[in-house]
């Protein structure tokens, strides 16, 4: 037996949030709370979280080598929505519970694609710059503008963000579609979106949105076959994972004009390359993963992440595992 205290590290990565909030949350375990700075090297991670009872990250990997270092980590909280940097299979064998943040940014994550589709359509980015150049052409640039109204709308997941940015587009008349396996029928026939495969949403949408998690299934899920089925005069708008887009593929379409353009929170490597080809293309407009942020919604996680992990440390069940097989009968779970 040992007095003291479970510590608890906090890797924020470029971050710049206040976690005292995370302290007064764990305060009735009571546990203590370490932050440090960001590193994506294991060895270092496990050199300086040796005695973590519980972790939470940004974007951080939390690989398979680090959860068997740390013999006593019980669990790992991710800031956020995705997981995509936590070895979840590894964590549910060794018997680390994984939670996410998933409930606070869905209205800001869909109102920044919403935010994305007008400022292509109306060309709003475009004529900010011809306007302050001191051009004025009394038109939307480019040459096809869509009415919006009448058009389609391709939403590739239908979760919490998916769902969200389908009430809001539906509001500008439009027909939505969309695909996710993982969704019943229930939810689409609720929101009056009409379910199609992802080669269909392709062809048929004059904007397309993702809203997908990154895994090994999505990952470059959008690439050159959904490209080629696109119309020419249709865009591309991702908030949810870069590598869910395979950019390579992205950029040739543009470049070949089988698309007209694309609007980009997120991106395959971030923060993003200024070599990078995207960046350089005018039909592209370029956001830096901030899809998320609002003051009131930030204010919220590092309170939220310290309950979730006080309740984990007191032997309560998180309110949003991931991995719920490591609480059942006869799973190995450290925390207990």
């Amino acid at each position: 037996m040992t007095d003291k205290p479970p510590h608890v590290y906090v890797i924020l990565g470029n971050a710049q949030w206040d976690f005292a909030d995370c302290q007064t949350a764990l305060s009735r375990v009571p546990a203590r709370m370490f932050s440090l700075p960001q590193t994506e090297v294991e060895d270092e991670m496990i050199a300086r979280t040796r005695d973590a009872d519980a972790l939470v990250v940004s974007s951080a990997p939390v690989t398979r080598g680090v959860m068997s270092a740390l013999e006593g980590l019980k669990v790992v909280v991710r800031t956020g929505v995705g997981y995509d940097v936590i070895d979840v299979p590894a964590a549910t064998e060794l018997g680390v519970i994984v939670v996410n943040i998933p409930d606070l940014w869905i209205r800001e994550v869909a109102n920044h694609a919403l935010a994305l589709l007008l400022a292509w359509n109306r060309g709003v980015v475009v004529m900010d710059r011809q306007v302050r150049a001191g051009a004025w052409s009394g038109r939307v640039p480019g040459s096809h503008t869509g009415a919006l109204h009448g058009e389609t709308v391709g939403i590739v997941g239908l979760g919490n963000i998916g769902s969200a940015f389908a009430r809001r587009v539906a509001a500008l008349e439009t027909k939505v579609i969309a695909c996710d396996p993982y969704v019943d029928d229930e939810r689409f026939a609720a929101l009056g979106v009409e379910r199609v495969s992802l080669e269909t949403l392709a062809e048929r949408a004059d904007y397309v949105s993702v809203h997908t998690l990154l895994n090994a299934e999505t990952r470059h899920l959008i690439g050159e076959a959904f490209f080629t089925r696109m119309k020419p005069t249709a865009i591309l708008i991702n908030t949810s994972r870069g590598p869910v887009v395979d950019e390579q593929a992205l950029a040739r379409a543009l470049r070949d004009k089988r698309l007209a353009g694309a609007a980009l929170d997120v991106w395959e490597e971030e923060p993003v390359a200024a070599s990078n080809p995207l960046l350089k293309m005018d039909n592209v407009i370029a956001t830096p993963h901030a899809a998320y942020y609002s003051s009131a919604a930030v204010a919220q996680i590092p309170g939220r992440c310290g309950e979730e992990v006080a309740r984990v440390l007191t032997g309560q069940r998180a309110r949003n595992v991931v991995n719920p097989e490591v609480y059942a009968p006869g799973a190995a779970r450290r925390a207990r």
